[in-house]
């Protein structure tokens, strides 16, 4: 599986950063787009890319989209975090206008995907801040994009719940928007943290109802949804370990 994927994974994010320039100047005639959209959309088809690369040792499973047409609208994601392949996973999604809100560490690391982080506008919510990134956020829903945050922060290694950060829930409140919890297992036995031998896995992402921020007030608005948000993500994850014989 490694000297499978691996190669591959090289060879494919070669040629995309090879035929980029050409792409975006024919994506641009043809739809309009900003460049920040036709970076998001360049992104969601290189994970779509890796995904059939994994595909002959990973089994992918999506639910809950369809229940919910209206997250195509714009709206906020927060999803748990289990491994780094976790973004790529996001290509699972049937929308590819979102914008990831990420700690600095990939931005001064990532160095072969640091440009198209800042074409597609990600938010480096560690150096900005909240206040400061508050401003972007609402140039990019009122764009028609959405936002996906890593509550957590960073990789669970036990693949339990960690803290969650209050920035996510923060700016559903403050923009009034619906935020939609998704929950992904498998990755962590795709790639655990703290090494780089892939293994076979079955991936699987479940979409939870959007969540109305309305439905919360006062000063600590935010810290109710978060809570609520937290518990029903435990429980979705429980019950789809469990599926997997995993409990």
């Amino acid at each position: 599986m490694n000297l499978w994927v691996y190669p591959l994974l090289f060879v494919w994010t070669f040629f995309g950063l090879l035929i980029s320039p050409a792409l975006f100047l024919i994506w641009k005639i043809v739809t309009g787009w900003s460049v920040a959209q036709i970076t998001r959309h360049f992104i969601w088809l290189y994970g779509r890319g890796w995904m059939v690369i994994v595909a002959p040792f990973v089994s992918f499973e999506v639910a809950g989209f369809a229940d919910h047409p209206s997250m195509r609208s714009p709206c906020i994601y927060v999803i748990n975090h289990l491994s780094f392949f976790d973004t790529f996973c996001m290509a699972m999604q049937p929308e590819s206008n979102i914008t990831f809100a990420v700690r600095a560490w990939p931005f001064r690391r990532l160095f072969w995907y640091t440009a198209f982080m800042r074409l597609a506008r990600y938010l480096d919510v560690e150096k900005m801040g909240f206040v400061e990134s508050t401003e972007p956020a609402r140039e990019i829903i009122s764009a028609g994009g959405s936002i996906l945050f890593y509550p957590e922060g960073h990789r669970s290694r036990d693949g339990e719940l960690q803290r969650f950060y209050s920035g996510a829930f923060l700016l559903a409140v403050k923009l009034n928007l619906p935020l939609v919890p998704l929950c992904i297992t498998g990755t962590d036995k795709l790639l655990p943290p703290g090494t780089f031998r892939l293994s076979p896995a079955a991936i699987r992402m479940h979409a939870l109802a959007p969540v109305d921020p309305s439905q919360f007030s006062g000063p600590e608005a935010h810290l109710a949804m978060r809570k609520q948000v937290k518990e029903a993500m435990a429980l979705e994850l429980a019950k789809m370990r469990g599926d997997l014989g995993l409990l």
